[in-house]
Order: C-alpha cells, then structure tokens, then sequence
C-alpha cells in the first residue's frame, strides 16, 4: 500500500543502515533509493540532556549524508531512551541489557526520536517526537529469558519494543512507531509537507 505518493523525482536516501527503520518505511510504502548509514562519533558530551543529544546526532548524521547525496531528499533519525536526564547506552553486552532492564524495571521512561529531513535545496527539516513507556516491576527470570533472547543487542535502552520486550510493557502515551525508530506520521508529515 503506497500511503505517500511520489511527486518528486529527487533520490530519496535512508541515513540509516537500522532494519526495523526499512521496515517502517516499507509499512507506508516507501523504499529508498539509496542506504547510506553515517558514521559518525555518538558519544554524548558531558552532561549533555536527551533531547539536545537526539537534535545534535540526528543533524551530524543528516549533514554528513547530505555531503554525499547533493539534489536529494535525505531521512536521517536518532532514538534515544532516556530515564530523567540519563540517556540510556545502546546494549552491547549483557551487562549493559541487565543495567537498563533493571533501571526500567517498573518505571516510566520516555523514547525520544528525532528526525531530520534536508530537502534537495538543502533545506534542513527537523522534528523531536516523544513517547512514554512504562515498563511492568520485572522478576529476574523474565530479565534471564529476554537476555536469552538476545533482542537487546544493540538496542538503545537494552529492548526491542516489537520483540519480546511488547510483553514487558503494559503501556505507552504516544507513538509506537517512535519507540520502534520512527514515527510514522511525522515523516509522512515531513516529506510531504516538503514537496516528496
């Protein structure tokens, strides 16, 4: 189902090699023309907030591919998850999944996704979108079975919201395809409020 219509016949290029953001794309029938992941530096700065790091990653990544890819339209996101002023790591190990799993246990916590659009003229574009997330009080045996499952690597905060994580969460005010990589409605918005 083809949910944006084409108008414009500028490449469009994903600044993310992240499957699930493909995926999402796809949902709305979009396929990029080009992949082109940025790599840059994601280190937070020192006592640098969530939604200043999400803004600033988001824009490294998309003016790095717009170097590159000059005449097109470039998507590039960052998500984060964030406890209070904490931004949580992507987990890389198990230490790091069992970190955050046990910081989110029973609490609030919000995902914070920003997108960034430029525009063939090189016009730069870009939205924040929040959604809250509460995760259930977890016992360790659940913790034991999702790190078994290994749908935490390299997730930001240590879970996978369309994985096995969705039976650890009884509640979300907000966006499900934010807290997936993307919302959906807003990149729609983006692009089509762009000429796309």
């Amino acid at each position: 189902m083809q949910l944006v219509t084409r108008q414009s016949s500028a490449p469009f290029v994903l600044a993310s090699a992240s499957p699930r953001r493909r995926d999402l794309l796809q949902q709305i029938g979009l396929v990029p023309d080009i992949i082109d992941p940025a790599d840059i530096d994601e280190s937070p700065k020192n006592r640098e907030l969530p939604v200043d790091y999400a803004k600033r990653i988001s824009r490294e990544k998309a003016e790095a591919i717009a170097s590159r890819h000059k005449g097109a339209f470039i998507l590039a996101a960052d998500t984060v998850v964030a406890v209070g002023r904490r931004i949580l790591p992507k987990a890389e190990d198990e230490m790091d999944a069992r970190d955050c799993l046990a910081l989110l246990s029973g609490r609030r916590h919000r995902v914070l996704t920003c997108h960034v659009l430029v525009t063939p003229t090189g016009d730069l574009r870009q939205k924040l979108v929040q959604t809250a997330v509460k995760f259930k009080r977890l016992h360790r045996s659940e913790i034991d079975a999702y790190i078994k499952s290994m749908d935490w690597h390299g997730k930001a905060g240590g879970y996978a919201i369309q994985g096995g994580a969705a039976a650890l969460i009884p509640s979300i005010n907000g966006s499900y395809t934010n807290v997936v990589g993307l919302s959906l409605p807003e990149v729609t918005n983006m692009l089509v409020g762009n000429g796309f």
